[in-house]
This record gives structure tokens, C-alpha cells and sequence, in this order.
């Protein structure tokens, strides 16, 4: 059985994750999900016409527990994931609920502390010689000068002390959308490059 730990706030966005017809097994809080996920739902993107892909193998039936990370952890066995995945609340940058349990209405000195006890949590939950990938990008403080926060240093930072060293890197490159027509008038004012990457760290635990 494969165990899915969501954030705090679940979200009907989360029927996106399922195959057609596949069932939600939540544990815990967050807003209700269907039992039963609406037609045509997948993940990913696709051409009109084309069939939704399957996203969960028919033989899989995933144990999804909604709640708050730092809890839900617990009740998670130690060294026994094969893999985790995430893309985390980038602090303060996009506010996701009213929720004060919301990582991302905290203070980033606050939100730090609780974000690095999430991923000592799930490193111990990691079994040895095994994957942990975060898709992460950089954020700029909340100060006149707009200077970067250290958001992805800090999130290598919080896995190496958790016993997963930094193993490998990627880039992934966002659309561009706009940003080619928008991106003189920010460097004109203020200096600051546009922006239209993430990264996305590994980290291999022993």
C-alpha cells in the first residue's frame, strides 16, 4: 500500500491526482473529497480529444491522509517510503488559506522551524539509500531592498541536517507567458532579473 501525506489544507484540486473512478482515502482533516472523482480527471495536461491518462495503476490503492504534515507524520511507519516527492508552500509568497495552521501565513523564521521539522519527519520516514525530490524556487525577502531569502540553501540546509545530502539538481523551466514583454520594467526600477525557473533538489538519505 502506498501512503500520500497531503498538507494541511486539502483542496477539491486534489481529484486531479486520481485515476477515473479511483476512491479517496483521506485520514484526518481538510475540506471533504468525493468518493467518487469527477469524469475525465487526471494528471497532467493532454489534447482535446484525448482521452485523461490514468494516473494511479488499477493494482495500487494509495491510502491518501489529509491533515497537518506535522502530525500526520507520526503516523507514518519509520524507513518505510520508498520515495518522496513535494512541492512546498514557498513561505509567504502565495497565501493559501486563513488557516494560522497554514504554513504560509507564518513568519519565515517561523515557517522555517516547522518546515524543517516536516523534513526531518520525512526523512525518517525515507528507507536508507532511497529519493527525496522537492521542487523549490527562490524567494525575495519582505524588505525594501528585495533581496533573496536563501529559500532553496535553506532547503538543502534542512535535508543534509536530517541525514539526506544534497545527491542532484535539475532545472525546471516555467513558460515564459508574458514575462519577455514585463521583464524590462522591473529591471529598469529595481535591477531584478525575471524569473522562469524552479529547482528541483534530490536528496538521497545515507
Amino acid at each position: 500500500r502506498v501512503h500520500l501525506v497531503l498538507d494541511v489544507v486539502s483542496s477539491p484540486e486534489l481529484r486531479q491526482l486520481f485515476a477515473d473512478g479511483e476512491e479517496a482515502h483521506l485520514a484526518g482533516g481538510g475540506e471533504e473529497i468525493a468518493d467518487e472523482v469527477e469524469e475525465g480527471m487526471g494528471l497532467g495536461m493532454w489534447e482535446e480529444g484525448e482521452e485523461a491518462p490514468a494516473v494511479v495503476d488499477p493494482g495500487i490503492r494509495p491510502e491518501w491522509i489529509a491533515g497537518d504534515s506535522r502530525e500526520k507524520l507520526d503516523e507514518v511507519e519509520k524507513e518505510s517510503v520508498d520515495f518522496i516527492f513535494s512541492c512546498p508552500p514557498y513561505a509567504y509568497l502565495e497565501q493559501y488559506s486563513d488557516d494560522e495552521r497554514d504554513l504560509s501565513n507564518l513568519p519565515y523564521e517561523e515557517f522555517l522551524r516547522d518546515y524543517k521539522a516536516i523534513i526531518k519527519k520525512s526523512v525518517a520516514r525515507l528507507k536508507p539509500d532511497r529519493f527525496a525530490a522537492f521542487v523549490v524556487g527562490e524567494i525575495r525577502q519582505k524588505d525594501s531592498q528585495g533581496n533573496y531569502q536563501g529559500f532553496v540553501a535553506d532547503t538543502i540546509e534542512a535535508f543534509e541536517e536530517a541525514g539526506a545530502p544534497f545527491y542532484n539538481e535539475a532545472i525546471l523551466v516555467t513558460p515564459l507567458g508574458t514575462l519577455p514583454v514585463r521583464a524590462g520594467i522591473p529591471f529598469k526600477s529595481s535591477r531584478k532579473l525575471g524569473k522562469t525557473h524552479q529547482n528541483l533538489l534530490v536528496f538521497c538519505k545515507g
